[in-house]
């Protein structure tokens, strides 16, 4: 059960496409780029696909995508920001996937897709330094017992 306090946007997360769905745009840029001519959305719509997808080398291809549209294409730049954040967050690079949130909620604080990513790469990013301070933590114990042991054999 969901808290009051969770937003309900942050599905894309965890969502992805059939596989049915991701080939109909698959095919479809492929035929358009076969004529040497791709639509803007067609590619939007392919690389948004590409990002939901759970194997990384379409997250890597959908992001790809999308960057190439946000440099092209200012007037597709907003739609780009949430998609490029989440692809970023499902790849696990936390600090990109905040730079293009951020980028995001400077033009629409309100965004409720973005606040509600915002939390979910706070909490990864969290998450990630809990584990980084216990590996840390055990790999200053391993130290010092490697220390001690080295200690107690000079005694002997």
């Amino acid at each position: 059960m969901k808290k009051a306090t969770e937003l309900p946007y942050a599905a894309d997360a965890e969502v992805s496409l059939s596989y049915d769905e991701l080939d109909v745009l698959r095919l479809q840029y492929e035929r358009e780029l076969a004529q040497s001519h791709v639509t803007v959305q067609t590619k939007f719509n392919y690389a948004w696909g590409l990002v939901k997808s759970p194997l990384r080398e379409h997250q890597v291809e959908g992001v790809r995508l999308l960057q190439e549209i946000y440099r092209a294409e200012p007037g597709r730049r907003r739609e780009c920001l949430y998609y490029l954040a989440l692809g970023h967050y499902k790849m696990g690079n936390y600090e990109e996937a905040r730079k293009f949130n951020v980028l995001l909620l400077d033009k629409e604080p309100q965004n409720m897709q973005a606040q509600s990513l915002e939390s979910l790469i706070e909490k990864k990013v969290q998450q990630e330094g809990y584990i980084g301070m216990a590996l840390a933590a055990g790999a200053a114990a391993v130290g010092t017992l490697l220390i001690a042991g080295l200690v107690r054999r000079a005694r002997k």
